[in-house]
């Protein structure tokens, strides 16, 4: 799969089902059919949809911590605590399961947003606020994260 891209203001329905954006949609085609991991966000009041692949690929990583190591155990019980298994029904609609709605706050308006290669899913209000604060040391992170000087190699600049 590549790379995701967009943002795109939606709403969830009363069953708390998102009809997926077209455009992320058509992006996802060659996974719709595998289905999807839906999780709560570790750093924000966000949801993580993980195509399953995806979600092999980190479960892969958690599978070599040495489950002896009590931190370890807890990092991984903590990690996937209200883990779902989640698919977009013929419709388009994705069905967000009720405890994962409470934690993010979702309640009409989200925002669904491309973050690599998942998608946050965002109450509208809580997402506008974290890129409200995000913007105002936005320059000083984009410098740290992708300003090193070994990454010109990689044609990042």
């Amino acid at each position: 799969m590549n790379f995701l891209t967009g943002t795109y203001e939606c709403k969830v329905d009363a069953k708390g089902r998102l009809m997926m954006p077209a455009p992320l949609k058509k992006q996802m085609a060659a996974v719709l059919a595998e289905g999807f991991v839906l999780r709560r966000s570790v750093f924000q009041k966000c949801l993580e949809l993980y195509p399953m692949a995806e979600w092999q690929v980190l479960m892969q990583k958690m599978n070599k911590l040495n489950r002896f190591k009590k931190k370890n155990n807890d990092f991984i019980r903590r990690f996937t605590a209200g883990v779902k298994m989640v698919e977009v029904d013929g419709n388009g609609r994705l069905l967000i399961p009720k405890d994962l709605t409470v934690f993010a706050n979702i309640s009409k308006d989200i925002v669904v947003a491309s973050a690599v290669n998942i998608i946050e899913i965002w109450d509208k209000d809580l997402y506008e606020q974290a890129i409200d604060d995000a913007a105002l040391d936005f320059a000083d992170l984009a410098e740290e994260v992708m300003g090193q000087d070994d990454d010109e190699a990689y044609g990042i600049s």
